[in-house]
């Protein structure tokens, strides 16, 4: 996924004209205004409010930028996730920030965060909190965990047993935790960002399938070029501190209602159907290939819509185009199959796989 920032300027709404009434024979609505004034004027409105949200968003990009070097794809993508309302999984080794990514969205957002550090002991009450009996009551009261909360890091998140895992179910799907019978609503927004090593497997639990597909998108952070190496290390030199975020200059740039009205225009993005049905033959292909046993369902292909409006949205654009949906389509997809035993053997990458599919499905002109 490449960043982009280019704008489409907006057609100029055209000016509405008084009513010809004459002077000898006033009109009684003559101080009426125009009629279609309100609808355009609710529209600038709108426009206005949506390039407020975007420009807020962008700032965040940049601001995350002041902490982070070289994973400007990743930092989209959490963006990404957060219009789109799902959530996201960062697959990288140890040390190229993953943690720290998500700590500097959630300061520049002043977004509420917690991080939950996944252990083989971990179990579900620590996450999603547990009834506390109190002595002075005689009664049972809520002890809320750290999933209540806008983002929740789940750092190492394959480190847990299932069954932990599985607590997170209810929470990233339904946006609620049910305790003893009560469902509690979770805060608005809510994004889990959960973190994994693709190298170490020695005490680990892979997410179960029904777990992946929950999140959506798969984001990997590659280890830095050069240069971007050269730069981190220059300003660790200059004694940047990646536990001191405000000493580093990271603040609050957007908030939760930025969130909001962003998310509002992102649905409010069209899209035509000759792309939907491009996304449609995009994850039917995976479904065929004889490189994959596991194809994409239909809830990986409202994910890949939801994600390119949202990247369209955040691109300037008030449509998708098929290049917002190759955009997204390896984060979106990437997660949702599994390769044939066989195609392991001899090496296949998913990523291969999925852009070869990409290269054969027809794109809509």
């Amino acid at each position: 996924m490449t960043d982009t920032e280019g704008r489409q300027d907006t057609t100029a709404l055209p000016s509405g004209a008084a009513g010809g009434a004459s002077r000898a024979h006033p009109d009684p609505d003559h101080h009426r205004p125009p009629e279609g004034a309100e609808n355009r004027k609710a529209a600038q409105v709108r426009e206005d409010d949506d390039s407020a949200a975007r420009a807020a968003l962008l700032r965040v990009r940049a601001e995350v930028g002041k902490s982070i070097v070289g994973q400007d794809a990743a930092v989209t993508g959490l963006l990404i996730g957060l219009l789109a309302d799902g959530h996201v999984l960062l697959e990288g080794v140890p040390g190229v920030a993953k943690t720290l990514l998500v700590r500097t969205l959630a300061t520049a957002l002043d977004l509420g965060t917690k991080r939950v550090q996944f252990t083989p002991d971990l179990m579900p009450g620590d996450i999603t909190g547990s009834l506390i009996y109190e002595s002075k009551t005689s009664e049972f009261t809520f002890r809320e965990g750290p999933v209540f909360t806008n983002i929740l890091l789940a750092d190492e998140i394959n480190r847990t047993p299932p069954k932990t895992q599985a607590s997170l179910l209810e929470a990233m799907e339904e946006r609620q935790v049910s305790v003893d019978g009560v469902s509690r609503p979770l805060p608005s927004p809510f994004l889990v960002a959960a973190t994994q090593n693709p190298v170490e497997y020695e005490g680990t639990y892979p997410l179960p399938e029904a777990q992946l597909d929950r999140f959506l998108l798969k984001l990997t952070l590659p280890l830095p070029d050069r240069d971007d190496e050269i730069e981190v290390i220059r300003r660790h030199s200059t004694g940047f501190d990646p536990r001191n975020l405000q000493a580093a200059g990271i603040r609050a740039v957007a908030d939760a209602d930025d969130v909001v009205r962003a998310r509002a225009a992102v649905e409010r993005v069209a899209i035509a159907p000759e792309v939907i049905a491009y996304i449609v033959d995009l994850v039917r292909a995976t479904r065929v290939s004889p490189s994959f046993q596991l194809g994409v369902s239909p809830r990986g292909a409202t994910a890949l819509l939801n994600t390119s409006r949202a990247w369209a949205w955040l691109s300037g654009r008030s449509f998708v185009t098929p290049d917002d949906v190759k955009a997204l389509t390896l984060p979106c997809l990437r997660h949702r199959v599994a390769l044939r035993p066989e195609a392991q053997m001899d090496g296949v990458d998913v990523d291969d796989v999925l852009s070869g599919i990409l290269s054969t499905v027809p794109v809509p002109r």
